[in-house]
């Protein structure tokens, strides 16, 4: 077998962020973050997962990734926008990595850049509040600093 050929998971992440086995809804949250926590993204931009010597692939209906919800948090004079994640992780925006698509969803990239995550709707007004507009161009702006919402057209699907 060769890189290429990865059988499937049988597993679908819903873009809410929901997972499925053979269509039923895993509910266990450990299993989720122990798949999460071994999951890659391959050459092909597949969702992989790789867990003692064996791989499989993941079909994902927009991201494995969703951001549940945004806090502000503004401590040692060093604000900063925290992202809770469906994998119940929590780690601070990276807002040069935002960007919206042309179904108007917001994402950016977690997990070091090396994920895209979609903003759930709850997040995504969250975080809304917090979003400037100046001559139709987006921005969230924060430490003085303003960080422009790209618009990024979806590759695939």
């Amino acid at each position: 077998m060769n890189e290429y050929d990865i059988p499937p998971c049988l597993i679908f992440i819903d873009k809410e962020g929901r997972w499925f086995h053979k269509g039923a809804e895993m509910v266990h949250r450990e299993t989720i973050r122990l798949f999460y926590e071994h999951m890659t993204i391959d050459a092909l931009e597949r969702y992989v997962i790789e867990w003692r010597g064996d791989r499989c692939s993941v079909d994902v209906e927009d991201t494995a990734f969703v951001v549940w919800g945004v806090t502000f948090q503004d401590e040692d004079l060093n604000p900063t926008f925290i992202l809770h994640l469906s994998d119940d992780t929590r780690e601070p925006l990276v807002p040069e990595t935002l960007y919206v698509r042309e179904d108007h969803v917001l994402y950016c990239t977690v997990k070091q850049g090396r994920f895209p995550a979609r903003f759930h709707r709850p997040a995504y007004y969250q975080l809304a509040q917090y979003v400037e507009e100046e001559k139709g161009t987006f921005f969230l702006a924060l430490q003085g600093q303003k960080y422009l919402i790209r618009y990024k057209k979806r590759l695939k699907g």
